[in-house]
C-alpha cells in the first residue's frame, strides 16, 4: 500500500486546521424549499433533523479521489467475472438468481481515509443521502483553503437531476423497455416515519422535473393485478427500492415480490444487484488476492483491491476461537446488514454478543480506523470521524459526500456532525 502523497498531507492538514463554517444554512433552506416545491420545508427539516448537515466540509486530495474511483472500477470489473458471480450466487437467496438487467440505482461505496490510502469499508445498494447532499453542496460559502487549492463539485443541481433522470431511464431500458418510465414509486416501509423521508420528497420532486411522475409509497398500499402494480389508480412502471428487506421476504412485500419475479415491474436496486455487490460476505472474495488471480482478474485490478479492501473472513464455528483472540483488530458485520446495524468493533465485544455473532451470518473485517475532521461547534473543538461515500451508477461517480460522526458508526445524530460536502485539494 502506497504512502499518502503531498496533496494527501495537505488535505489532512486542512481537515485538522480549517474551522471555517462554510454551510450557508439560510441558502440551504431555500434550496430545500425549491427542491421540494414546499415553502418552509428547509426550516422544518432543520428543526426535526438538527444534526443532519455539518457546518464544515471535508477536504480530499484529488489523487486520493482518483484512487477511490479506481477501487470502484476494480470492484465493478471483479463482479462481472463469471467465477465471482457463481460464487456469490451460491450463498444468495433464490430470488437473487434471476438477472433482469438493471445494475442498481445509486450505489454507495463507503471509504475510510488512512495514511496508506483509501480503504473500502463496504458497498451498499439504495445508498441514502444523495439528494440531500446535492442540495448541501450547492449551499456552501468560501473558506480559508478554497482560494488556494480547493475545487468545488462541478455538477450543478440541474446536471445532477439530469443524471438521475438518465439513470432511471437506463434501468428501465436495461430490463427491455423503451423510452423512459412514466411513473416511479419510491418505496419503503412506513416512509413517512423514516429518518430520511425528507430525501424521498426531494427525489420525487427531482424526478417530476425530469418529466417522470413519482409517488412515495408504502408497500402495503400496492395493488396487484395481472398488469402488475398500481397505487391510487396509477400503474407503476418502476420501483425505486429503498427497502432493507433485500430478498423481499416480508409478507408486506409479497405483491412486490411476485410482480418482480414475473417481470411486470422494474425494480432498482433489486435482489440480484444486492447479491452481487452488497452482501458483506462478498468482501471475503474481493480481499482474497490469490482467488481473484485464479479467476483471471487483471493484475492491476487485483493490486487495487488488495491495497484497498481490508482482509475479510466469514465467521464460522471453526474459526471463531482464532477470531475472538484477534478481535481487537477486527470489525464484525452481519452479511445482510445495512446502516451499521448490529455491527461491532471487536475491542468492545461482550461474550453474549460474541455468541450471537457466531450463531449468525457475520463477517470479520480487519479494522481500518477512520480519519478525523476537527470542527468547532459553539466554541468547542470536536474531533469527528470521517466516512466518504461515492454515489455511483454503473461504475460512474454521480456525487461524492462525507459523513461526520462520533461513536462506533455513522448515525446522523452527532452534535456538529452529519452529511458534509467534499472539497478537493488539487494535485
Amino acid at each position: 500500500m502506497r504512502n499518502r502523497s503531498e496533496t494527501g498531507n495537505a488535505a489532512l492538514r486542512a481537515n485538522a486546521a480549517c474551522f471555517c463554517i462554510t454551510l450557508d444554512r439560510e441558502l440551504l433552506a431555500q434550496k430545500l424549499d425549491t427542491g421540494t416545491g414546499s415553502e418552509g420545508f428547509g426550516l422544518r427539516l432543520a428543526a426535526s433533523h438538527p444534526n443532519l448537515f455539518a457546518n464544515s466540509p471535508v477536504f480530499l486530495a484529488t489523487d486520493i479521489l482518483i484512487a477511490m474511483e479506481a477501487v470502484v472500477a476494480a470492484v465493478e470489473t471483479a463482479t462481472a467475472l463469471p467465477s465471482f458471480r457463481a460464487a456469490v450466487l451460491e450463498w444468495a437467496p433464490e430470488i437473487a438468481i434471476e438477472d433482469f438487467g438493471p445494475v442498481g440505482a445509486l450505489m454507495g461505496y463507503d471509504f475510510h481515509l488512512t495514511e496508506a490510502g483509501p480503504v473500502l469499508i463496504e458497498v451498499n445498494i439504495n445508498a441514502g443521502g444523495a439528494f440531500l447532499n446535492a442540495a448541501l453542496a450547492s449551499a456552501q460559502r468560501a473558506c480559508c483553503f478554497e482560494t488556494a487549492t480547493a475545487i468545488r463539485p462541478r455538477d450543478t443541481e440541474q446536471a445532477f437531476e439530469q443524471r438521475i433522470g438518465a439513470m432511471f431511464a437506463s434501468e428501465w431500458q436495461r430490463q427491455g423497455r423503451s423510452g423512459k418510465p412514466s411513473v416511479i414509486a419510491i418505496i419503503d416501509d412506513e416512509p413517512d416515519a423514516q429518518y430520511l423521508h425528507p430525501e424521498f420528497l426531494l427525489a420525487k420532486a427531482a424526478l417530476e422535473r425530469q418529466g417522470i411522475q413519482a409517488l412515495v409509497v408504502d408497500p402495503k398500499a400496492l395493488k396487484v393485478s395481472a398488469a402488475g402494480l398500481s397505487v391510487e389508480g396509477f400503474h407503476i412502471d418502476l420501483v425505486y427500492n429503498r427497502l432493507v428487506d433485500f430478498a423481499l421476504e416480508h409478507p408486506d412485500h409479497a405483491g412486490l415480490r411476485s410482480t418482480y419475479l414475473k417481470d411486470l415491474v422494474v425494480v432498482t436496486p433489486n435482489p440480484h444487484v444486492h447479491a452481487l455487490y452488497a452482501d458483506k460476505r462478498n468482501l471475503s472474495l474481493l480481499s482474497d488476492r490469490q482467488l481473484l488471480t485464479r479467476w483471471d482478474l487483471s493484475s492491476d485490478a487485483v493490486n487495487v483491491l488488495d491495497a484497498a479492501i481490508p482482509r475479510t473472513t466469514i465467521v464460522t464455528a471453526e474459526n471463531s476461537e482464532a477470531l475472538w483472540a484477534n478481535r481487537r483488530n477486527l470489525f464484525f458485520k452481519p452479511a445482510g446488514g445495512y446502516g451499521s446495524k448490529a455491527a461491532y468493533y471487536g475491542a468492545k465485544l461482550t461474550k453474549n454478543v460474541w455468541a450471537r455473532i457466531i450463531a449468525g451470518d457475520y463477517i470479520a473485517q480487519t479494522y481500518a480506523p477512520p480519519s478525523i475532521r476537527r470542527v468547532e461547534r459553539d466554541g468547542e473543538v470536536l474531533d469527528l470521524k470521517v466516512d466518504v461515500r461515492l454515489y455511483t451508477y454503473d461504475g460512474a461517480v454521480i456525487l461524492t459526500a462525507a459523513r461526520l460522526y462520533r461513536g462506533q458508526t455513522t448515525n446522523m445524530r452527532t452534535l456538529g456532525g452529519g452529511f458534509a460536502p467534499v472539497l478537493q485539494i488539487a494535485s
